[in-house]
């Protein structure tokens, strides 16, 4: 089992602003580093902690293209929202590697990318499980991705990639995830709210209800512990 980054380090001292976000969490502030030790590491933490946004910028900072519309006129503005790869850095254990941000909404987006593409060269789909990925369902499109896209060496950086599937498919995703990792040749770095996905075997999990961030058990999650009580007591 191998890593491909080995390190991320954050600098505060050079933030442009302290009072707004994603610079105002006391949390990115707080976290100077997060080492990768597996193959497999997990963002846990409640909606709002900043699980999601440090996993762009991560990507965005290993120079990870994150196929999306943009996002037109909104009402407040932040300047600063997606700013935060600027100031982040990596450690690669052996150079630099391609790799993939996925986002279940913009993930919809991707699919009708692909589809434009094969419309004048249908060999393009042989990366993506073989047929078009618009004729599928939202989970069977998503499911037909992973399979084909994480035998391919690289970084990968998914965002809740269970918002679209069955328990069933997380199941398989979660064997996608251990045998990719375990080959060496894929490294996955994964916000989620899945106790099914973060129980995968030689992961890590990192939760962001701390500040700084810590590593954390599986079954010292709020996720495996709420769903067991759940299951038990209901």
């Amino acid at each position: 089992m191998s890593k491909h980054v080995t390190r991320v380090e954050l600098h505060p001292e050079k933030y442009p602003s302290d009072c707004q976000y994603p610079f105002s969490l006391p949390l990115f502030n707080q976290t100077r580093q997060i080492s990768f030790r597996f193959p497999v590491t997990f963002f846990v933490g409640e909606n709002g902690t900043g699980k999601s946004t440090l996993l762009e910028a991560i990507a965005l900072a290993g120079g990870i293209h994150i196929w999306r519309k943009d996002g037109g006129m909104r009402y407040q503005a932040n300047p600063y929202e997606k700013e935060l790869f600027r100031y982040i850095t990596l450690e690669w254990a052996d150079g630099k590697v391609p790799g993939s941000y996925f986002g279940s909404e913009i993930f919809n987006d991707f699919r009708r990318i692909v589809d434009n593409w094969a419309a004048s060269d249908p060999g393009q789909l042989k990366y993506f499980g073989g047929k078009s990925l618009v004729s599928q369902s939202h989970g069977q499109s998503m499911m037909s991705y992973f399979r084909s896209r994480y035998k391919i060496k690289g970084i990968y950086f998914l965002d809740e990639p269970e918002t679209a599937l069955s328990p069933r498919s997380q199941l398989e995703m979660l064997e996608i995830l251990r045998e990719n990792g375990k080959a060496g040749h894929a490294q996955f770095i994964i916000a989620t709210h899945s106790p099914i996905l973060l129980a995968c075997k030689d992961a890590e999990i990192f939760s962001f209800d701390h500040s700084p961030v810590q590593r954390i058990g599986y079954r010292e999650t709020e996720h495996y512990q709420i769903y067991k009580r759940f299951l038990l007591e209901r």
